[in-house]
């Protein structure tokens, strides 16, 4: 005797279904966003070593000629690429540099993704928040 109420329940129900594509859905958003999150926080620490490398070349250029120059002359004798460091997000700019011939001073400074790091940047003349900004040492 055959019963017709037990045969086997093949497949999920439309619920079942649901409930496990909402959970891949929000694991995939919590993913996007950590990863996103990692990129601008990647692209930052290159932008900070980037300015860093730019105060050591603009010091040996002190060291050498007994002042500073603009800041594309110092660029130019002392950094390899005889250019300003490229971004590493297309498109972004984020580096500036002030600094005049024959003074005692220059500033550069990077555009930060994360707004919420930084430093002060009032005396290189940015009155907003996401710079990070490296003055001369001499």
């Amino acid at each position: 005797m055959i019963h017709i109420h037990n045969r086997l329940k093949r497949g999920f129900t439309l619920l079942e279904l649901l409930v496990v594509i909402s959970i891949i859905g929000i694991l995939l958003a919590i993913g996007t966003t950590a990863f996103t999150t990692a990129q601008k926080r990647g692209r930052d620490a290159r932008r900070l070593e980037d300015i860093k490398s730019m105060q050591n070349a603009f010091e040996q250029y002190y060291a050498q000629n007994g002042g500073y120059d603009v800041c594309a002359a110092m660029v130019i004798d002392f950094m390899t690429g005889d250019s300003m460091p490229e971004d590493p997000k297309p498109g972004w700019t984020a580096y500036s540099c002030v600094g005049d011939a024959g003074t005692d001073t220059y500033c550069v400074c990077a555009k930060l993704e994360d707004m919420s790091s930084g430093n002060s940047a009032v005396s290189c003349g940015f009155s907003g928040v996401g710079y990070y900004c490296l003055e001369n040492l001499q």
